[in-house]
């Protein structure tokens, strides 16, 4: 196969040589904005991540498969790919490790107000805080469980929280007491203290947490989300976290980078990190092992 790898995978000298062992041909793109290395009618397969964002798939007329770096479909044109048939992989297993200890740290963040001692550290002042909050005892709402979804589950079930999870499923999983459907999120939502979004951005999830759903959050609750920033819409959540919602941990935004002005910014029951919940210093080998694997088949 004709592979276009680009710089999304950073593909040690080791592996480039195991794959031109298997038989394939490889050009290589660092960025994929930049111009295409080869003629795109070359390309049969691809390693990539938003490389569509730049250069229109139409042009790839041989193209037989696609391994994408991310978890997530939102960044490739899936119609055009499922007409034509093109065989597409995901980077499923890779990140979920990460974004789930990401999960975990930021609601104990909140709930140990981690801002308040630092504040006082830093200022060399010794003051108490008599509200800190335990995770023990405490319902956690996962909305989508997959690989990222059950990775959470797993470790918020390890703090002795009651997990449940909301998906277009309801088949049991290991560490999730109950499963619910989506259309049963606004049952679920009013007795969970802490709610993670690891769902994709499809046309039915934009703005799932919106006035609606997150006006049925129990009062004092925390929203996490890993997901997709349209996942939920901004401006409905910063009026609900002016108005009675716990607090939020924000890893992704409608709109990135956050603009500068934006009063999430300020709040400080909001933890705002840029996209970054996915990083761990492990995510390359298990990328590689996913992506080996794949071309060998």
């Amino acid at each position: 196969m004709k592979l276009l790898i680009t710089g999304a995978w950073n593909c040690t000298p080791e592996q480039l040589e195991q794959i031109r062992a298997m038989g394939h041909e490889v050009a290589f793109m660092q960025y994929e904005q930049d111009a295409l290395p080869v003629d795109p009618s070359w390309v049969e397969g691809l390693v990539c991540n938003g490389l569509f964002l730049h250069h229109d798939i139409g042009l790839f007329q041989n193209l037989k498969l696609i391994q994408l770096t991310s978890a997530g479909f939102d960044r490739v044109p899936m119609e055009e790919v499922q007409r034509r048939g093109i065989a597409i992989y995901n980077a499923r297993g890779v990140y979920g490790i990460p974004m789930a200890e990401f999960a975990v740290a930021g609601v104990l963040q909140l709930y140990k107000q981690s801002r308040f001692f630092a504040h006082h550290q830093q200022n060399h002042q010794w003051t108490k805080h008599r509200g800190l909050l335990e995770l023990w005892g405490k319902q956690v709402c996962i909305v989508g469980c997959g690989n990222i979804g059950q990775e959470c589950a797993k470790r918020f079930r390890a703090f002795d929280c009651r997990v449940v999870g909301v998906d277009v499923f309801t088949a049991q999983l290991p560490h999730i007491e109950k499963m619910y459907l989506v259309e049963q999120l606004e049952q679920v939502l009013p007795q969970s203290d802490v709610v993670v979004l690891t769902l994709p951005l499809t046309e039915q999830t934009t703005h799932l947490m919106q006035a609606k759903t997150l006006g049925k959050m129990k009062k004092g609750a925390i929203l996490v989300n890993i997901a997709r920033g349209g996942v939920v819409s901004t401006e409905d959540l910063t009026q609900a976290l002016q108005n009675g919602l716990g607090g939020a941990v924000l890893d992704v935004f409608e709109e990135e980078p956050l603009p500068e002005n934006h009063p999430l910014w300020d709040m400080e029951n909001v933890l705002i990190t840029p996209h970054n919940s996915f990083v761990g210093d492990h995510n390359s080998l298990r990328l590689g092992n996913v992506i080996m694997e794949n071309l060998s088949r």
